[in-house]
């Protein structure tokens, strides 16, 4: 199992300036695996299609992802080919992975797909994706999509695009069974990561499907002091089912570590760690990578 640790940018992170490209630089320097993009129309994260590509630009290894790019009001078709546009402009660094879009009525309205439609118009849309990468062309005819021997290139540089989905509901956890390639839930304990993997297993047996086992995977914010009070009660909002959601953000570098180990422990193995207070500045940005690397990375294999 190769265990592997890339840094993520949440949805409040403000480096849409000239800073951005200092911490590409430092984490393709320092050698992290992988940047991964939230996705927020009303957050001042970048939007993660533009960012991938400005850093797929500026590095040569750097593996470049989205945790997740909300699908249900995208055109697959278009999205399909600007993302194989950038895995062969990059070399076949792209790690997308989806969600249907966080329960608020902002970003619902900006998407402008109803919350009880988008299921299964995500679904149908990974099959479209699906379509327009593979080899040939595309004829598909289902609920919300209608295509006839269309041609979609270039197609992507490698050979399958994994495709990356999170989540821990069951029917999340289901879909990931069904249809994906990859499990990148985020906010989770490594317990919800054991139970997650035997809903999924299941699902996958159902359907006659396999997940490699190094695709099991977990995002895990951070902080280095004290959580405020604004995000602790985030925290209980987004998990009421945890007597103490504070667990589910280790404080301290020897925290980060051994919740990491214990993701490990239960058969986790790609890691995204966000600090959930970012650092204001660039140059913090920077500092605060150069601290990180010698602690995180010999734990990657």
């Amino acid at each position: 199992m190769k265990v592997r640790i890339g840094f993520g940018l949440g949805v409040r992170t403000k480096l849409n300036d000239g800073g951005f490209a200092q911490v590409v630089d430092a984490l393709e320097r320092l050698r992290f695996d992988s940047l991964w993009f939230s996705e927020r129309i009303g957050g001042e994260a970048p939007d993660p299609l533009v960012a991938m590509a400005f850093a797929a630009g500026r590095t040569t290894r750097l593996k470049l992802g989205t945790s997740v790019m909300v699908l249900p009001g995208r055109n697959p078709v278009v999205l399909a080919k600007e993302l194989a546009t950038l895995d062969r402009m990059s070399g076949g660094r792209l790690l997308p992975a989806f969600g249907l879009g966080v329960a608020d009525p902002h970003e619902q309205q900006a998407f402008g797909v109803e919350r009880p439609a988008r299921a299964k118009l995500f679904d149908e849309a990974i099959q479209v994706l699906r379509g327009c990468w593979a080899a040939g062309s595309l004829t598909h005819h289902g609920e919300h999509f209608h295509y006839d021997d269309l041609r979609v290139l270039p197609k992507p540089h490698q050979h399958h695009v994994d495709i990356w989905l999170g989540g821990i509901a069951p029917s999340e956890l289901r879909r990931v069974g069904r249809i994906a390639d990859g499990w990148l839930p985020s906010f989770v304990t490594p317990d919800d990561a054991a139970r997650g993997r035997e809903v999924i297993e299941a699902a996958l047996t159902e359907h006659g499907r396999t997940i490699e086992d190094d695709h099991y995977g977990a995002l895990i914010p951070y902080a280095l002091g004290p959580l405020p009070d604004a995000l602790l009660a985030g925290l209980a909002q987004r998990r009421p089912d945890l007597d103490d959601p504070a667990i589910l953000v280790p404080q301290g570098w020897d925290a980060l570590m051994s919740t990491i180990d214990q993701f490990v422990a239960v058969g986790t193995s790609k890691f995204v760690i966000l600090p959930i207070v970012e650092p204001a500045t660039p140059d913090e940005w920077v500092s605060h990578l150069e601290d990180a690397a010698p602690i995180v990375l010999p734990r990657q294999t």
